[in-house]
């Protein structure tokens, strides 16, 4: 196609520029589409929707590879179990956060809310990521690390010195955000989660490391294990990968150390406590709720500029969001006062491109909406919002309803200095 453009005598510059416009919005709309797909799929795995029509089919289709996944995920605990496959020993305190489920709990705030405890409690701390849907290096680069010790380092996104080091197209939005707000803290990025705990160790002095998203990373030994379940939607439709959104099945919430229930309103569901207790006997539930804080604008120039949460009452809201769990999202927004005109769902982690960006803007400006809002996590994807109206995302945070004695537990077992154990005749905990 671009070659016949050449050939016409006649503007042959307009008609290029024409034919790569006529691409971008084709490509744009394919995009869309296939992230439209994605999202009522996920709809689908959450048990948010019921399975008609073409995804009635897929739902059935997938059951023999769930009984498949499972299989699979059963012989690899039991090959761990029985020491077949090795755990590595890094030498300092490893904490594991995570979740039986794909996404949807709330794990970013939690990873925070941890490392800020641990830093204020004298530690100091190392947040290791796999850095989901972050931009791979080429395979020049892998081609390179080969031969070259350096070019194999894990990627560094804070050192610890308050500078966020690289964008979130290569360190991912949950550790570029995680960099932004606890700048105290070593942020690391790497699949080889033992190669990048290492490097921290080495390169920085870490004493703590905080395994994100970590609970089905068994390479690495750690010390606790904290598993988050989210009130609102704890387990999808009860299914496992690829037909439902579990991980592992239920029995494994026995291998944590605590529970944490998010999203909570402090009073959890009696079906929901009753499944804990079958399968985590031992343990009391630690529950808590992801609280919005305040408004931040999201345009460079106002970049510090923050607004409290009574802005939103009475506001005409576009939501706008590419998370596992909007719905959460946008019942705080009415729960803050806000009227919600028009909201607009994304796959999880999704790309934010020009195109998107003029879509939006155009749906907030033809729908009366005087405010447009999304998440700290879509946030951290976002290019310029060109807009009279004012755009904002909600900073959230997490607060202990119930359990902060076990929490505090938590940190004490974390934190408790070596030399107190010696001097009261205790044995210290093994890293």
């Amino acid at each position: 196609m671009g070659q016949n453009a050449r050939i016409i005598p006649s503007h042959p510059k307009g008609q290029e520029m024409s034919i790569i416009r006529r691409y971008k919005i084709a490509q744009w709309r394919l995009k869309r589409r296939m992230a439209h797909y994605e999202a009522r799929l996920t709809d689908l795995l959450y048990g948010r929707t019921r399975p008609i029509g073409r995804l009635w089919f897929l739902y059935w289709f997938l059951k023999p590879f769930e009984w498949l996944f499972r299989g699979i995920v059963a012989l690899r605990l039991r090959l761990y179990n029985a020491r077949i496959f090795k755990q590595e020993y890094l030498g300092c305190m490893v904490i594991v956060i995570g979740n039986i489920t794909v996404g949807g709990t709330g794990k970013t705030p939690i990873v925070e809310r941890f490392a800020r405890e641990l830093i204020k409690r004298g530690r100091k701390v190392a947040i290791l990521s796999r850095g989901y849907k972050r931009k791979e290096s080429g395979i020049i680069h892998k081609i390179v690390a080969l031969f070259d010790a350096q070019a194999a380092a894990p990627t560094v996104v804070s050192d610890g010195s308050g500078k966020v080091l690289c964008d979130w197209k290569r360190a991912g939005d949950e550790p570029a955000m995680l960099a932004h707000n606890v700048p105290q803290a070593v942020v690391v990025v790497d699949k080889n989660r033992v190669k990048a705990g290492a490097y921290a160790i080495r390169k920085f002095g870490v004493d703590t490391i905080l395994l994100d998203d970590g609970f089905q990373y068994l390479s690495l030994k750690s010390r606790l294990k904290i598993v988050l379940v989210d009130q609102n939607n704890p387990f999808g439709n009860g299914s496992m990968l690829p037909r439902g959104v579990l991980r592992e099945p239920l029995k494994a919430l026995r291998r944590a150390d605590y529970i944490f229930i998010t999203k909570s309103d402090g009073t959890p569901s009696e079906e929901l406590l009753s499944l804990l207790k079958l399968y985590a006997p031992k343990l009391t539930p630690i529950v808590c709720a992801h609280q919005p804080k305040f408004l931040r604008a999201l345009n460079p120039s106002d970049e510090n500029e923050t607004q409290p949460l009574s802005l939103l009452k009475g506001a005409r809201i576009l939501a706008f969001s590419g998370i596992a769990m909007p719905e959460s999202f946008e019942r705080m927004i009415k729960e803050c006062g806000g009227e919600l005109v028009r909201s607009m769902h994304y796959a999880d982690h999704y790309a934010y491109d020009a195109e998107d960006i003029e879509q939006i803007i155009k749906t907030a400006e033809g729908s009366s909406a005087t405010m447009i809002l999304t998440t700290e996590k879509d946030a951290v994807r976002l290019p310029r919002l060109n807009t009279h109206l004012p755009c904002y995302y909600l900073r959230m945070e997490v607060e202990i309803l119930s359990g902060e004695k076990d929490f505090s537990k938590a940190m004490e077992s974390i934190c408790f200095p070596v030399e107190k154990y010696i001097n009261s005749g205790l044995t210290p905990p093994i890293f």
